[in-house]
């Protein structure tokens, strides 16, 4: 399989990038690590005629500490995400998922903001951005602009972008010390496809009561669906053991999701449930060990 013949330009500065994509249109799209484009197009399912390469603009390849958060530049590699000491430290759930994209050498080449711009329904970033509340900055010939990820993903492979926009980059909030996360997934073989996952992002006050709950879920129809009426059900919920299997039981009975040749829409969403579950009871436990040692 062999793509269909494109042009290639790589600029070495962003302004020549927002050129290149303003100038061409939709006609073109950006390689960075190609991890998801390049099957598509040896595929044909995509033919664009112009590749903009941003893999030569240092501009873009970098991770920042803001302070209370992280900023990811597009040009950004997973394993340099995956393995960054202090996102490790203060940004765990989103180290964790990256250890389920794909494999080491995809992970060498992959981007975070490629990932994201992507859109991918079975894909672990765009659920971990949805549960931690990430924000994504978007540039183009009006400027920089910021949006959400519910602003960002609009569809399966369906972004805002603009065909002359690109994501510049993305900013994940720190963890804050009442705030717990975990991720978790199920995949067919190890770093093969996902069947479906779970991140859920949850703040325990000092009554060991949820205050606030971000759930989002890998495999539903729509792109980092966020479940909202187990987030409501969880809201001053304590996270006994039944309450987790309640928890779980509504995540499968209230989503829709995909059906593919891994998995149906009901096996998926039993699995959903049951990811839930164990991430909220390792939530719990690592809230109660963190409680116990403050109270000291």
């Amino acid at each position: 399989m062999k793509p269909a013949p494109f042009e290639f330009r790589a600029p070495r500065d962003l302004n020549g990038i927002l050129e290149s994509l303003k100038e061409v249109g939709e006609d073109a799209r950006i390689l960075a690590g190609g991890q998801s484009l390049v099957p598509l197009m040896n595929l044909r399912m995509l033919q664009p005629e112009v590749l903009v390469s941003i893999n030569d603009c240092e501009e873009l390849t970098w991770i920042r500490d803001e302070g209370t958060s992280f900023s990811i530049g597009a040009g950004a590699r997973q394993w340099d995400v995956e393995t960054h000491p202090d996102i490790i430290t203060h940004c765990p759930s989103l180290a964790s998922a990256l250890g389920y994209v794909g494999g080491r050498s995809n992970r060498n080449r992959g981007t975070v903001c490629g990932s994201l711009a992507h859109s991918d329904t079975l894909a672990e970033l765009p659920v971990v951005a949805a549960a931690l509340g990430a924000r994504l900055t978007i540039n183009g010939p009006s400027g920089r602009r910021e949006v959400s990820p519910a602003e960002f993903f609009l569809g399966p492979l369906e972004t805002c972008l603009e065909p002359d926009e690109m994501l510049e980059f993305v900013t994940f909030p720190k963890r804050a010390a009442s705030e717990f996360s975990h991720f978790s997934e199920i995949g067919v073989r190890k770093h093969g496809f996902a069947v479906s996952g779970v991140c859920a992002n949850l703040t325990i006050g000092e009554d060991k009561k949820c205050v606030a709950a971000r759930i989002a879920v890998m495999g539903a129809m729509t792109v980092a669906a966020r479940a909202t009426e187990v987030e409501q059900f969880l809201d001053g919920a304590e996270l006994q053991p039944q309450t987790i299997v309640d928890a779980g039981r509504l995540l499968s009975e209230s989503l829709e999701m995909a059906s593919d040749i891994h998995a149906d829409s009901e096996g998926r969403a039993s699995l959903a449930g049951e990811l839930l579950c164990r991430s909220l009871a390792v939530i719990e436990k690592v809230a109660s060990e963190r409680m116990a040692e403050i109270g000291r």
